[in-house]
């Protein structure tokens, strides 16, 4: 990307990331080259990746078993050792909010929220239009705030995280258990919901409930500009987005809460901009 925000080109491959560290890092050198073999002037190199990431040393502090190998991965060091360019390495939480503030639903806002509901349940926050990353670079993990004490387990050793209850695998679970059915997907889980699945339709109502009080929640701790809400489930918004707006509604007019605009390619914008953001503070 260049600084105006044009997408100059993109090139992509599967993570494969079940396959561990190794292949993960394979995977990303083969894109950066590919990248850089068209372009390579490049300046600079910015990355989104999952797990908790101390940004000042590029190393991931923190990742689950989803990403063998990777927790105390230098994975900032290894790419300018391999590319000889400055890199800056951040979650991709934080580098999809990055992206929405520049170019997205938060272009133009300073304080903002982002809430990703996907497999799990991410998050990012930006204050006074810099991203707060907390002491510890675990600020915005609002998946794992305990929602409903002693309630459903998480994997990350809790009970009853946020994202036991919003995030995509969590509705799926609650409609399967509740229709008594397999669903393969969240579309085939969204049209049930269509068809008139009364079992289908309390389990979608519930989840806007729940999603409408976790962002007032939020509201009243941080009390941003606007909340972002993003990731798969997001996608298929038209089904239950209006549900949201009218809970939003009765809890606090005066909350704007967004759909991202960006889709998946929020974390690499965000990335490439913080990138470009360390290169002028250089």
């Amino acid at each position: 990307m260049n600084e105006h925000g044009d997408a100059l080109h993109e090139s992509g491959i599967p993570t494969e990331a079940g396959r561990g560290k190794d292949h993960i890092v394979l995977h990303t050198e083969t894109v950066i080259r590919q990248l850089l073999e068209r372009y390579p002037d490049t300046a600079g190199i910015g990355i989104g990746t999952a797990g908790r990431v101390d940004v000042d040393k590029g190393r991931v502090i923190y990742a689950t078993d989803n990403l063998p190998g990777w927790m105390g991965f230098e994975l900032q060091q290894w790419c300018e050792a391999r590319f000889s360019l400055p890199v800056v390495a951040d979650n991709d939480a934080n580098t999809a909010l990055a992206g929405e503030a520049w170019l997205g639903a938060g272009a133009g806002l300073s304080d903002l929220t982002m809430l990703t509901l996907g497999t799990g349940v991410g998050g990012a926050n930006m204050i006074g239009g810099r991203l707060h990353r907390g002491a510890h670079w675990n600020g915005g993990e609002w998946g794992h705030v305990v929602f409903v004490p002693h309630g459903r387990p998480c994997n990350c050793g809790m009970q009853g995280c946020i994202e036991q209850y919003i995030s995509g695998t969590a509705l799926t679970r609650l409609a399967r258990t509740a229709a008594g059915r397999d669903y393969a997907s969240g579309r085939e889980l969204f049209a049930d919901y269509e068809r008139g699945n009364e079992a289908v339709i309390a389990v979608v109502e519930q989840f806007a409930d729940n999603l409408a009080l976790v962002i007032h929640n939020i509201h009243i701790g941080l009390n941003p500009q606007a909340i972002i809400i993003g990731g798969g489930v997001a996608d298929a918004r038209a089904v239950w987005w209006d549900l949201l707006e009218h809970r939003l509604s009765v809890l606090d007019p005066v909350l704007d809460v967004r759909p991202a605009s960006l889709g998946n390619r929020a974390g690499a914008i965000g990335a490439a901009r913080l990138a470009m953001n360390a290169l002028i503070e250089l």
